[in-house]
């Protein structure tokens, strides 16, 4: 490790405590002994290459000593963590080339400098403002940010907060079957961000409600080859309870509303939507109309039951029955409802 000649060295750092057991004094525990380990074996965390902390609460210069001590290091994991005196959490590393941040109690997480970033993975922040700050990131391609949307969080606009990223190519949003919480733009300031964007993944949207407005993005997004939506009211992740929801500002399901910045353009890349928990009933057969007339060229459309969880199980299917077609006849059914093309073809995959 002295001389940074390993292949591949990982440390997996786990607190005496899980998260939930943890008072405050453990957080700051945790991470004086982790910044004790670091101060003790630099050499050793000099050829570290990927790191993953849990339940540690940091002092403004920890991350970047750390950081600056770990020089090879690619991947770094933040689990509960958070900053007790510097509430904004900049990072700068020569090497890193993936970043990811499970429920940051940050009030900002700032990327200065990353020349070899990739891929981000943002679950659950805690801000009001603008989560994350993309600073010099040229490479970076595969942000993914999931949030459980509440009445309070601000609604993010991608043509901001991506102003700074030029190679984005995949993008994954996940509501956690929550608040909608981007803003379906007008194309003309999102095009210069989404001009390379080829894949997109909106994951755990509400069930119930419209799809139109997830058109936005291929308003914007010329070069999109494929577009994948999950419908999933997920019970193992929703609050249901009405007196927590209210107190909590978590909000009613209702339709996001947009309307085509062109209602008659034509998007002429994107060949592929899936869709997972695909019904068959207005609400979907409408959607998947709507992106046929304008993706002039799409030829396959994949479409998935709901998914299951090991936890939940059924419960969902339990409260609200599937009604995915599995006979034939009912596939012959919702292809006649949709209406297809010579060169379209629909996929039932489950």
């Amino acid at each position: 490790m002295a001389t940074q000649k390993v292949g591949a060295a990982e440390f997996e750092v786990i607190t005496e405590k899980p998260y939930e057991w943890c008072s405050p004094a453990d957080f700051l525990h945790g991470a004086k002994q982790f910044n004790d380990f670091v101060g003790a074996c630099p050499d050793a965390f000099a050829g570290l290459r990927r790191l993953w902390l849990c339940n540690m609460r940091f002092g403004e210069l920890d991350i970047p000593n750390i950081l600056s001590t770990c020089k090879l290091l690619e991947s770094l994991r933040l689990t509960e963590c958070d900053a007790r005196i510097h509430p904004v959490l900049q990072v700068e590393h020569a090497e890193l080339v993936e970043l990811e941040i499970d429920y940051g109690e940050f009030e900002r997480v700032e990327l200065i400098y990353l020349p070899k970033l990739r891929r981000v993975r943002y679950k659950s922040w805690f801000s009001y403002k603008d989560p994350v700050y993309f600073g010099f990131v040229p490479q970076l391609s595969k942000p993914s940010l999931s949030k459980t949307g509440t009445r309070w969080d601000k609604t993010l606009e991608l043509s901001q907060l991506l102003a700074n990223v030029p190679s984005l190519s995949d993008l994954h949003l996940n509501f956690e079957s929550e608040k909608i919480w981007v803003l379906p733009e007008c194309p003309k300031p999102l095009k210069h961000v989404l001009t390379k964007l080829q894949h997109v993944n909106l994951d755990h949207l509400p069930e119930g409600r419209d799809l139109d407005w997830t058109m936005f993005i291929l308003e914007a997004a010329p070069f999109l080859k494929e577009l994948c939506i999950t419908v999933w009211d997920h019970w193992c992740i929703m609050m249901t309870d009405e007196k927590f929801r209210k107190e909590n500002g978590y909000c009613e399901k209702e339709d996001v509303k947009w309307k085509p910045y062109a209602p008659d353009f034509r998007h002429k890349n994107l060949v592929k939507l899936t869709i997972y928990g695909f019904q068959p009933d207005d609400n979907f057969v409408r959607y998947i109309r709507f992106v046929m007339k304008h993706a002039v060229n799409i030829t396959e459309i994949s479409l998935h039951d709901r998914k299951v969880c090991g936890s939940c199980g059924t419960l969902g299917l339990e409260v609200c029955p599937s009604r995915y077609p599995r006979t034939a006849k009912k596939r012959r059914q919702t292809i006649a409802m949709v209406g297809l093309t010579s060169q379209q073809k629909i996929y039932f995959r489950s």
